[in-house]
């Protein structure tokens, strides 16, 4: 975890601090992350664990999971100035788009267990280069999970692998085998090989239609759906076993602000 937070600082000061070493910056201070958007905590123990790696002092941080209100305190420590003005910008950066994933998956997975509690939501691999770990961790904080975590950890057959590989009539592996059918036709020529269908092609009408169909022709086959928008979850969700989305990812990050004092 300290390897990314060396690489967030190289970005943003890859050769020190130019105003704070214009002004002469030293002496021990304090530095207060707050919230100006209510919502859920998230991997503010990472940066904690930085920030002591460092050698600065967490007074305080709020653990994951962790409800907040408006003007809530996120984040709390002390030490060498110049290094609390190194950390603020990426500080307050990274809690701001963890807390707003976090908070995001909360909104979903709430709206969708309203009407499926066994549902899950779970998102996919379209993470932002460099950051998917946190992504990934702040989903499990919010209560999803990760459809896919990487090309190496499942096997999900596409579009463009039909596009190359045409059709097929049986594969073995010692993964479960997810399939994204291009037409209504192949939903069901699928159905009895495939582990996972993700399913992109229906209403939510015809989806509680065809899905006890479905699961009649494979009574082990779980059914996913994707491209939903948050409005349309409950629609979805009495059908099916999992929402796949991106939607966390691109969740507005939270207006957090920081206010650095001397000691």
């Amino acid at each position: 975890m300290i390897e990314e937070f060396e690489h967030y600082l190289l970005e943003d000061c890859p050769y020190g601090d130019e105003t704070t070493e214009l002004l002469g910056i030293e002496g021990e201070g304090s530095l207060t992350i707050r919230s100006r958007d209510p919502g859920i905590a998230s991997c503010a123990d990472d940066l904690a664990e930085f920030y002591e790696k460092k050698g600065l002092k967490v007074n305080m941080h709020l653990e994951n999971g962790k409800e907040f209100v408006e003007n809530a305190v996120l984040f709390e420590a002390e030490g060498d100035l110049c290094k609390l003005f190194k950390f603020w910008r990426i500080s307050q950066t990274f809690l701001s788009m963890t807390c707003a994933i976090a908070t995001k998956t909360k909104r979903m997975v709430d709206s969708a267990r309203e009407v499926n509690p066994d549902i899950m939501i779970a998102t996919s691999r379209k993470t932002h280069p460099g950051f998917r770990k946190y992504e990934l961790r702040s989903v499990h904080v919010g209560g999803g999970d990760h459809h896919r975590n990487s090309l190496s950890d499942s096997i999900l057959i596409t579009q463009n692998h039909f596009n190359v590989v045409g059709s097929f009539e049986k594969l073995r592996a010692m993964r479960k085998i997810e399939i994204e059918p291009r037409t209504k036709e192949e939903v069901f020529q699928y159905a009895p090989i495939a582990d996972i269908l993700l399913l992109d092609h229906y209403s939510p009408e015809e989806l509680k239609e065809v899905a006890p169909k479905l699961r009649k022709i494979n009574p082990k086959l779980e059914l996913a759906v994707g491209g939903v928008s948050f409005e349309e979850i409950p629609k979805y969700a009495a059908s099916v076993d999992f929402v796949v989305t991106t939607a966390p990812f691109y969740a507005s990050p939270f207006d957090l602000t920081t206010n650095i004092e001397r000691l």
